[in-house]
């Protein structure tokens, strides 16, 4: 029976470790769907925005409070992490403060960590008043109706009961310690400082020790169960950005923003038309791989790159991208966020059907990304700006999607607008968007 709560510890840990890592197969999986695409080039410059990006939250704090907010939940769940990591040890090893021979900088660690957990419980509330209560505009947009809205307002509970039940755990230990009880008070003194928690005293006042014991280990387990619970829901939630933010950033476009990608068979049919030596009739030559590729832009997540469904699952669905969008705000159908919701939407019903299938491969249901989850009303929208991408924070690339299924229904469907396709055959034939021959295109100077 000693050893009884060390097992069950680790037959938990265990089973969360195997759904998590589950999970991540499948995600990589599904990320794989996509085309290849080279982004392993200038690996200085990448690494050097990752850390300033992801790391160094640098586009977060384009917007002061929100990025400060975001800043203090960001840094709080990276440096409490360290406390978690002491939590499964003694979990394990059926230890009490494994990491107390620190001595003076465990208790500075310890403290660190409850005033961080109080920031994160005041930054979490205040989240929650503006998602919920001030009606912020790039909040309240249909897209985020239903589960997006409640996923968002269940990490801030979440954050709030873990944060709650991190202080009840160390408030039961500290009073515990002060009563000499076994297994946690210690020669060497208090372990830890509580500077936080110590206020919390009074409300276990007149509590036996066996009382105390069982409020300090129901805590110490709630914790590290939700913990646990909330490492897996990720998958499931907007908040995988928190694991997948720092590959976005490294593999986001290094290129200018204005650049766009060009097909190199197109680029070689115009080389070759404008070459008046070149024969149009001639075979490839030997040896030479006909790069003409199966099909032109995108109208499905398979069609994407892997980046580009990288990014997907990366979106945090802050709507900044939306905000920024002159189509949006023009009162257009188009929302960046939502094509990237869409996309990712999408994605996971693919991956849902593989799931399902023994041989691994999707079930036909006579639905695609174009039509079926984004518009071409929304396509057509876009300005080609960037100032979604711009807007950004970490480093996803909307725009690239909606120029890639642009490209499908131009030169798969030619279902271009009217306007866009009059501009082009006004191109093709008079080298301008413009209804009037080459001659004419001065007449303008002689009128008066």
């Amino acid at each position: 029976m000693q050893f009884l709560p060390q097992i069950l510890f680790v037959a938990v840990f265990a089973f969360a470790v195997y759904f998590f890592v589950r999970n991540v197969k499948r995600l990589k999986r599904n990320i794989n769907l996509g085309k290849d695409v080279n982004r392993n080039d200038r690996k200085k410059e990448r690494l050097n925005k990752m850390l300033r990006v992801a790391l160094g939250q640098s586009k977060m704090v384009t917007k002061p409070i929100a990025g400060a907010l975001h800043v203090i939940v960001y840094v709080g769940f990276v440096i409490i992490n360290i406390e978690v990591l002491e939590i499964i040890l003694d979990g394990i090893l059926g230890t009490h403060r494994l990491f107390s021979f620190l001595g003076p900088v465990y208790n500075f660690l310890i403290g660190s960590f409850e005033v961080l957990a109080l920031l994160v419980l005041l930054s979490v509330i205040i989240f929650w008043i503006r998602r919920n209560v001030m009606n912020i505009k790039r909040f309240l947009s249909k897209e985020l109706k239903g589960w997006p809205k409640n996923d968002a307002n269940y990490i801030l509970y979440f954050e709030v009961v873990l944060m709650l039940l991190f202080l009840t755990m160390n408030a039961a230990d500290y009073q515990l310690q002060l009563n000499g009880a076994q297994h946690y008070a210690s020669e060497a003194g208090i372990m830890g400082a509580f500077p936080v928690s110590q206020y919390l005293l009074p409300a276990l006042d007149g509590l036996s020790t066996s009382t105390l014991i069982v409020v300090e280990r129901a805590a110490w387990w709630l914790h590290i169960i939700g913990i646990l619970f909330f490492l897996n829901y990720l998958y499931y939630s907007k908040h995988l950005h928190i694991l997948l933010a720092f590959p976005n950033v490294y593999f986001s476009n290094l290129k200018p923003k204005g650049e766009f990608r060009n097909l190199e068979s197109v680029t070689n049919e115009v080389k070759m038309m404008m070459d008046p030596n070149a024969d149009p009739f001639a075979e490839p030559a030997e040896g030479e791989d006909d790069d003409i590729p199966e099909k032109f832009g995108a109208s499905d997540v398979t069609d994407l790159s892997w980046f580009q469904l990288l990014s997907s699952y990366t979106c945090t669905e802050c709507g900044r991208c939306t905000a920024e969008c002159p189509a949006n705000q023009t009162g257009k159908k188009l929302s960046p966020r939502k094509i990237m919701m869409d996309t990712r939407d999408r994605l996971e019903s693919v991956g849902e059907s593989l799931n399902k299938n023994s041989d691994h491969q999707p079930e036909n249901d006579d639905k695609k990304l174009l039509d079926g989850y984004i518009s071409r009303e929304e396509l057509w929208a876009c300005t080609t700006c960037n100032a979604c991408v711009e807007a950004c924070p970490v480093g996803i690339d909307p725009l690239s999607i909606i120029m890639d299924m642009r490209q499908y229904l131009v030169m798969e469907e030619s279902a271009a607008p009217a306007e866009l396709n009059n501009a082009m055959t006004n191109i093709e034939n008079n080298a301008a968007p413009w209804p009037y021959n080459q001659q004419d295109r001065l007449n303008w100077v002689n009128e008066s």
